[in-house]
């Protein structure tokens, strides 16, 4: 599996996928308009130097989509969710996601090769894995029970979250990264939940 998961890693016609549905998701955003006043959205991007991106993208791939409102003494800013980036991560959410779910079951020697694989410090995975037993399965937790039935098992994400969405791995992962939206996004995306 895991080398299933490498190759997803890598495959950089995934993660241009990826930047299409993040520019149809702040296209959608900004035709929205202003969560406060209503007003015209603007254009805001924003540079990320994420890690984890594969050989092939354009300097696109590494802008965050925001947006910001164009009326005078508003100038609301709007960052809609996104399924490359988690928040603030400086990995991309693939890697963060992939890597964590390859390491369910991993004995520490099988953590250590899998940090040596991916070229990730062992204890960056291990913070990873904290963010999604606290974070995740904290504040989001109410979202989550409610979405699936039977009920999630919350010690194994995310590859039980995985598990739950249909199709191959590509599209279980964009499902997955969908699922996310609430966490990737700026103070707008957050209220969802």
């Amino acid at each position: 599996m895991s080398s299933l998961y490498q190759a997803l890693l890598n495959d950089a016609r995934f993660h241009q996928q990826l930047l299409d549905f993040d520019r149809d998701i702040a296209t959608a955003a900004r035709e929205v308009g202003c969560s406060e006043c209503r007003g015209a959205l603007h254009s805001a991007r924003f540079d990320r130097k994420p890690r984890g991106v594969p050989a092939g993208l354009g300097d696109e791939y590494c802008q965050r989509f925001s947006c910001c409102c164009a009326v005078d003494g508003c100038r609301t800013r709007a960052t809609p969710p996104s399924l490359r980036y988690l928040g603030p991560k400086v990995y991309l959410a693939t890697v963060v996601t992939l890597a964590t779910a390859m390491q369910q079951g991993a004995t520490p020697l099988r953590v250590q090769r899998l940090a040596a694989e991916l070229g990730i410090d062992r204890r960056t995975l291990g913070r990873w894995r904290k963010w999604w037993l606290e974070t995740f399965a904290g504040p989001f937790r109410p979202t989550v029970m409610a979405a699936f039935m039977p009920a999630l098992d919350l010690t194994g994400v995310p590859a039980t979250l995985l598990d739950r969405f249909a199709g191959d791995l590509a599209e279980k992962l964009s499902c997955l990264l969908r699922f996310l939206g609430p966490l990737t996004g700026g103070a707008a995306a957050r209220r969802a939940f």
